[in-house]
């Protein structure tokens, strides 16, 4: 990647984590957001144009700069210790959740009873942690990637194992916009990875439209929680069920990395 590229992508990231659309930078710089677009495609920017972008983006160009050249590829994974020191305070945990879902400090303290010092204290933390960098005005940038997934038998999900999925699932699922179905078949091994991708995919336009939805009234959105599975399962009674010689080839458990 050229540094000119690269230098488009960190702009592209800034405004993702201003929540900036063109549009808003086209008021900013008095220009048509068509003429916007078109520069970012084109790549042709001058100084003087990236440094009317960073002031409406509060930010230096030096710190640009500077994020640009230390910039790391994104996370997929915390380590066990980061995990560890997540879930170890409910309030923590609450702050990395929300960032994760790009809430901003103002999101996080209106909704929850935290206050502000609180709120920066945590997210404080959560830098110091590697899982983001806080930045001036109280934002934030995650260094974690599009792929991240908590570890699958990590800290924090035996946390939700343990505290969260009763409680999640003791829902009636009833409402009009709620839906729980389950499913049991028997495919072939070679076409599970298909509906892996699937469920992939599906994860990442909810997340998608938790982005776009952010500039909706939040009079007008809701909060969901989409849980999405499958694994190589039968119920117990059902498995006991099963005549001699039926029974299900025993699997290995999964090892997590150090």
């Amino acid at each position: 990647m050229s540094a000119s590229t690269a230098l488009i992508q960190a702009i592209k990231a800034e405004l993702k984590t201003a929540g900036m659309t063109y549009a808003d930078l086209a008021e900013h710089l008095g220009m048509a957001e068509s003429s916007v677009k078109r520069m970012f495609a084109k790549g042709d920017m001058p100084l003087t144009r990236i440094d009317a972008i960073c002031r409406a983006l509060k930010i230096d160009f030096a710190d640009l700069a500077q994020r640009l050249s230390s910039n790391q590829p994104p996370l997929r994974q915390l380590t066990l210790e980061q995990e560890r020191a997540v879930v170890s305070d409910d309030k923590l945990l609450l702050v990395a959740i929300s960032a994760l879902s790009h809430w901003t400090l103002e999101q996080i303290t209106s909704t929850y009873r935290l206050t502000e010092a609180q709120g920066i204290a945590l997210l404080a933390q959560l830098d110091r942690l590697g899982i983001l960098e806080l930045r001036p005005y109280n934002r934030y940038r995650l260094k974690v990637g599009k792929s991240f997934r908590w570890r699958p038998n990590g800290p924090v999900m035996e946390y939700f194992r343990d505290r969260v999925l009763l409680d999640y699932f003791g829902g009636h699922f009833g409402g009009e916009d709620e839906c729980l179905q389950l499913v049991h078949g028997t495919i072939s091994r070679a076409d599970a990875p298909l509906f892996l991708d699937r469920i992939h995919k599906i994860v990442a336009d909810f997340a998608r439209q938790h982005l776009t939805d952010q500039k909706t009234a939040p009079k007008d959105r809701e909060g969901y929680t989409l849980v999405l599975a499958m694994r190589a399962w039968e119920f117990a009674a059902f498995e006991n069920l099963r005549r001699p010689g039926k029974q299900r080839p025993a699997r290995p458990l999964p090892v997590p990395d150090a």
